[in-house]
């Protein structure tokens, strides 16, 4: 039923290639600021996560789990976090907010890093540790719409790239390099809708 399958010369399975089409899907959504795009987070991430599960990227697997449930706090963010319940606006992270961001990045790198390398069979613990603890910090300024979420993802989209080519998920390779084209369309729109320049 998930049989592999070769388009347009790359080797991709059903499941893949359906998470590929809601994950692009919910991408133009996010830059347009539609709280729809939260509805094909989900969607994408529940078929991702069988995806992954079938790759061995236990990180991302279960990543997806994680990004299920953002997304769920992440859409009731966008219509009703602001001021009064308003719905929020795109905004600069401070810089105590940068800090502690990165820092937090770096801390669950190490906990998810060594609970891969010492529980799982994945044979890409650091990288996917390092890939996924950034994809949450990722999802939680996205979630707060915060400008600074498109910095994070053209980061941690290009070294999924190669992380992907690695695995053979060729379409989902290809995939991530077109999120770097489209964060950093997300960002410039942000930027400016946040009154700045990026």
């Amino acid at each position: 039923m998930n049989d592999s399958f070769v388009l347009l010369g790359l080797a991709t399975t059903p499941l893949e290639l359906t998470a590929l089409v809601l994950s692009v899907v919910t991408v133009v959504l996010n830059i347009r600021q539609t709280h729809w795009a939260w509805l094909f987070a989900i969607a994408s991430s529940a078929v991702y996560g069988v995806v992954f599960l079938n790759a061995r990227l236990y990180g991302d697997m279960g990543l997806q789990g994680v990004f299920i449930a953002v997304s769920v706090w992440g859409w009731y963010q966008w219509l009703y976090g602001g001021e009064q319940h308003a719905p929020l606006t795109a905004t600069w992270s401070s810089r105590a907010g940068w800090v502690a961001g990165i820092v937090g990045w770096l801390l669950l790198f190490a906990a998810i890093g060594y609970l891969l390398r010492t529980l799982t069979d994945t044979d890409v613990p650091h990288i996917d540790g390092f890939l996924t603890a950034g994809s949450l910090l990722g999802q939680l300024l996205l979630s707060r719409k915060k400008v600074e979420n498109w910095i994070v993802w053209i980061v941690v989209d290009v070294l999924y790239v190669g992380l992907y080519i690695h695995k053979d998920l060729y379409a989902t390779a290809i995939l991530y390099a077109a999120f770097v084209v489209m964060a950093v369309f997300g960002w410039r729109a942000w930027a400016r809708a946040a009154g700045g320049k990026p």
